[in-house]
């Protein structure tokens, strides 16, 4: 058996490796450079529009309201996505990046974010282009629909786009059993019995597992079997209500501690530029990091965070009840923002002006572990209440992933088997919720890193082989919206969706 073990390990790292380093990273920025382009900049020339169609909006009622069965609101496709995207990585993820690429390593996750806000733009766009309802009349969409029926539907590529689409669907419901459920729900275990149970003398077991661990891992299914079990519009609800609490908490924390830390913030972006470009061996034997090291952790955890290009957020963006697509894209543009550009960064500085990195020689201090950094760095300002709020920070951040990945892997299920086999698939995500809870291996983990990552292959080839129709779609977009002109909407790719969001359009039911 621990061959058998060992062999699978190998084989998945070379796999990971394969696709995260040689050519994931590369195909996921190059996307994102090359959209930005084709897309004009959309991002930095209509900055003040998609800031005003976005967080602007969420006081206006068009944005909350759900007029049709089968949909949700604007705002909450947004919290659902962002449920799904602000997770572990936006705490335990930045703080690994900066301890293992140094403070440059934040330099390169904005990049990745910059671009990434074009890539999941040009997802949402197409998420909601290539939609269509499924038997319950509920909205279906996302990578696996736009590869089937729109780089399925060019001419010598029917074959391509209908394996693609399969392989995506295969590839997001086996990443959503891990990296969506049983990683996060082991970081929630963990975080809680080191805040709260940390004596582990008086930790209880049950054979090999720690009675705590599975407490927490029952109480947890529970919860979720309540929740999810109940479909997109209960994930929905939920996510409206917890994510934008726990994202505004979260930042009040940081600022708090960035208020206290106030002389340091000088010197804390002057080592994220200084050391973007790769740090030099220290003396004193202390090794350097190359700047190839600084560049994938800053990307790949920036990826890892706010999952642009993956295609996994379009498909909850995919069941709002907006008719534009672009309007949907541009909470696209917004949720990369807000997971990276605000809540990543909150946390690197957190880790930046705790004391534990060396600002003048950009590494690390020796003994320090990044999976509990950020909550000795909240420790340090907030006493032990410090460590208890990052363990509950991580329990909502970390939940709520599994709630919108469940939804993610019910969509690739649907595809795959219809809809009786998302009531059984439900059933299998809330059980092995208990699963993560007692789990000791990373291996686990690291496979589903792995399908997350496979996910990207297809979806990206999709995003790349359909930029023309994002180009028009958009261009049509600024035609009609911004520059006044009467012209035919571009809405949806089939003819009966086109005539009804047209018509709903027309009489200002955006």
């Amino acid at each position: 058996m621990e061959n058998f073990i060992d062999n699978l390990t190998r084989v998945n790292d070379s796999i990971n490796s394969f696709v995260w380093v040689q050519i994931g990273l590369a195909l996921l920025i190059g996307t994102g450079v090359l959209m930005t382009i084709l897309l004009d900049f959309f991002q930095v020339r209509h900055f003040k529009h998609w800031m005003k169609k976005t967080i602007g909006a969420v006081f206006e009622k068009s944005s909350h309201n759900k007029e049709e069965e089968g949909s949700v609101s604007q705002f909450q496709a947004l919290c659902t996505a962002l449920a799904a995207t602000i997770g572990t990585g936006n705490i335990a993820g930045v703080s690994a990046a900066i301890c293992i690429g140094g403070p440059g390593a934040v330099f390169w996750m904005w990049v990745a974010a910059f671009f990434g806000m074009m890539t999941n733009f040009s997802e949402n766009v197409l998420g909601i282009y290539y939609r269509r309802r499924n038997p319950d009349g509920e909205w279906s969409g996302g990578a696996m629909y736009y590869l089937k029926d729109g780089l399925g539907k060019i001419i010598g590529y029917e074959k391509v786009g209908s394996f693609l689409a399969g392989l995506f669907a295969v590839f997001a419901m086996l990443a959503s059993f891990g990296i969506g459920n049983m990683g996060q729900i082991n970081k929630i275990t963990l975080n809680l019995e080191s805040a709260f149970f940390s004596d582990s003398s008086k930790t209880a077991y049950f054979g090999n597992v720690s009675v705590v661990a599975l407490t927490i891992g029952v109480v947890l299914m529970i919860i979720g079997a309540v929740i999810i079990i109940g479909g997109l519009q209960r994930i929905a609800t939920v996510a409206e209500r917890v994510v934008p609490f726990m994202a505004i908490i979260y930042i009040i924390g940081s600022l708090i501690i960035l208020i206290v830390h106030i002389g340091s913030i000088g010197p804390m972006i002057a080592s994220i530029f200084r050391f973007a470009f790769g740090i030099r061996a220290a003396a004193g034997g202390a090794a350097g990091v190359a700047i190839m090291t600084v560049v994938q952790q800053g990307c790949k955890r920036g990826v890892f965070s706010n999952e642009a290009g993956l295609g996994s957020s379009v498909m909850v963006h995919s069941n709002s009840n907006v008719k534009e697509p672009i309007k949907q894209g541009l909470w696209g543009i917004f949720e990369v923002f807000a997971d990276t550009f605000v809540v990543c960064t909150m946390t690197a500085i957190v880790v930046l002006s705790s004391g534990y990195i060396d600002l003048s020689t950009g590494l690390v201090q020796e003994g320090v572990s990044d999976a509990t950094l950020v909550a000795q760095a909240f420790g340090n300002v907030f006493g032990k209440f410090g460590e208890w709020f990052v363990a509950i920070a991580v329990l909502l951040f970390a939940f709520t992933t599994v709630l919108g990945w469940s939804h993610y892997g019910s969509k690739a299920t649907e595809y795959l088997f219809g809809l009786t086999g998302v009531k059984i698939y439900r059933v299998i995500f809330v059980l092995m919720i208990v699963s993560g809870s007692v789990m000791t291996s990373s291996l686990a983990w690291d496979i589903s890193d792995t399908f997350n990552g496979l996910m990207m292959l297809p979806n990206l080839i999709g995003v790349i082989a359909l930029s023309p129709v994002v180009v028009s779609i958009l261009r049509n977009y600024i035609d009609r919206k911004i520059k006044g002109k009467d012209i035919e909407p571009m809405l949806s790719y089939f003819p009966e969706y086109q005539a009804e969001a047209a018509e709903a359009v027309k009489n200002g039911m955006e």
